[in-house]
């Protein structure tokens, strides 16, 4: 496929800040994707929450089959916007990695254990997990990726003028345009996420009896997809109505922005990605219609799902683990492995606030839980 003009063209990528000799047939963001597949980081998602925790079912979304799902959605739209797919992806699979366990909730207990020392926000963390914290490389720390997937990483929701102290500090040696938009590929991920969410946590919050067909059905874009459902189906049992409904949905939503990219793009008549880069507003978004119906169906969840008294019951245990997790490791990091230790200097100070963090940051829901019980409960050694 011949790419667009405003396209990331890997024959012209700024490259990596630590050269590399070599390569093989694969492009650069190939070889971005599948070092980002090889990563520690992300098989411990396959454990991470999106919503309910890893124990409470085996069907339910991990931040792993998130990923993958995004990156199938971010590659139909690049293949849509004559984009590059590979750069789409890997952004797509990256997008999470810095995610602590519990979801939200984690991230918000980190965030306030955090606050004297700059915050949590895991997009930053996830930069700082494919620069500094993966070690699988002799000749440098990180996964020494394109400059092209940080800059998507570090900005895919739009231009940071005040970003977050490890992207600045990352920025400072690293320069990655941080005031500008990224590229359309970074935006796609960026919207394939949205997308993907909304969908699967419809999905998921059906099968736990959260809500029911009926009243999802009554929310802006899916009650069309429900009655084209039931029209093309009619005796279909709501087990297959509803994953019929949220396929009908996704290709709505991915056609919409699509349509609405394609018509900002004809108005913009970008030449090069810098173009885009340079754009006043994305290029890569929702039409004003579907963003009004997305931010409903937002609402929705938020009430109904997020807020539930059952999943706000796990999310409130999940808080106090982290919670306990970090005031006994940061006043004590002499209890962390030994490689943590090494990094971590005096108790209570910065350094050692900085060292727990990404610690914790890195645990899956189940090691979490783990090391809370060996931490907490006295009958358990070590």
């Amino acid at each position: 496929m011949n790419l667009a003009p405003y396209a990331v063209l890997p024959e012209t990528s700024r490259g990596r800040l630590y050269p590399e000799a070599g390569g093989d047939a694969r492009s650069p963001f190939q070889r971005d994707r599948d070092r980002i597949i090889h990563a520690t980081a992300f098989r411990r998602l396959q454990y991470k929450t999106q919503v309910f925790i890893y124990h409470e079912g085996d069907h339910f979304r991990t931040r792993l089959t998130h990923s993958i799902e995004v990156a199938q959605i971010a590659r139909s739209i690049a293949r849509l916007l004559r984009l590059d797919e590979d750069l789409a992806e890997a952004l797509a699979l990256a997008h999470d990695l810095g995610h602590p366990p519990f979801g939200h909730a984690g991230e918000d207990a980190l965030n306030a254990a955090m606050k004297p020392y700059g915050g949590f926000d895991h997009n930053a963390q996830s930069l700082r997990v494919v620069t500094q914290l993966e070690a699988r490389y002799a000749g440098f720390d990180g996964l020494n990726l394109t400059w092209e997937t940080l800059e998507g990483l570090a900005k895919h929701n739009g231009p940071l003028r005040r970003p977050s102290p490890y992207i600045a500090e990352y920025d400072a040696r690293h320069k990655l345009d941080l005031t500008s938009y990224a590229s359309a590929e970074a935006q796609i991920a960026a919207i394939a996420d949205d997308i993907a969410y909304n969908n699967h946590d419809l999905d998921d919050g059906l099968r736990a009896g959260l809500f029911t067909l009926e009243e999802v059905g009554a929310l802006p874009v899916i009650g069309d997809a429900l009655a084209a459902a039931r029209a093309a189906a009619p005796d279909a049992p709501v087990e297959r109505l509803a994953p019929e409904m949220i396929r009908r949905v996704i290709s709505r939503m991915v056609g919409d922005v699509a349509a609405e990219a394609t018509r900002r793009l004809s108005v913009l008549k970008p030449t090069t990605v810098a173009d885009i880069r340079a754009a006043d507003r994305p290029m890569v978004v929702f039409s004003e219609e579907m963003a009004r119906a997305n931010l409903t169906i937002r609402e929705f969840l938020f009430q109904r799902m997020y807020r539930h008294w059952r999943v706000n019951r796990t999310m409130a245990k999940s808080k106090r683990v982290v919670q306990v997790l970090f005031s006994l490791l940061h006043g004590g990091p002499a209890m962390l492995p030994p490689l943590w230790r090494t990094r971590a200097g005096e108790a209570g100070s910065a350094q050692a606030a900085l060292v727990v963090c990404d610690y914790i940051a890195g645990m899956t829901d189940r090691f979490a839980l783990e090391e809370h019980r060996r931490m907490t409960d006295p009958d358990i050694s070590g």
